[in-house]
């Protein structure tokens, strides 16, 4: 694993606890910074939906939600996390708030986005290969569930 490896990088789960990625080295990863009060927030049934179809063959998804686009994640992460069940019934993992925009990006961010441009709005995804590669970015306006996405989670588990 190479130093600048996305499986390098700590991240904090909604609980508190710090977690390396590297526990999910192996799997095809869907990270995306979400917001609750957000017009593309309906994405998390999408997003839901998809993990529920790809789990079980080494997929997960991992939600991070950010404050810093439009003020639109105000709440506590736990605040956050019991919005996700409740409304969306969101069984993959959502993690403690970050920083996704230019100032003061959490290092996941800066990694995923070193070389493209910073994230511009709440719900981009990016697709990681099982060996923590980026394999595709999507824009918040292309849903979870959109033939090319679906296409290319399935390359990349492999079938």
């Amino acid at each position: 694993m190479s130093k600048d490896s996305i499986f390098n990088v700590s991240v904090t789960t909604a609980d508190g606890n710090e977690r390396k990625l590297q526990d999910y080295e192996g799997k095809v990863l869907f990270i995306v910074n979400v917001a609750s009060k957000c017009g593309f927030t309906s994405q998390y049934e999408q997003l839901e939906s998809v993990y529920q179809k790809y789990k079980s063959q080494g997929f997960e998804i991992l939600a991070f939600p950010s404050n810093d686009f439009g003020g639109q994640e105000p709440g506590t992460v736990e605040e956050i996390v019991e919005f996700c069940q409740v409304n969306y019934g969101v069984s993959f993992e959502v993690f403690d708030k970050v920083h996704a925009g230019e100032e003061d990006t959490h290092p996941l961010f800066k990694q995923l986005t070193a070389l493209g441009d910073p994230i511009k709005w709440n719900f981009e995804k990016f697709l990681i290969s099982r060996d923590g590669e980026l394999i595709e970015r999507y824009g918040s306006r292309i849903k979870p569930d959109d033939d090319q996405v679906i296409k290319a989670i399935e390359a990349a588990l492999g079938q």
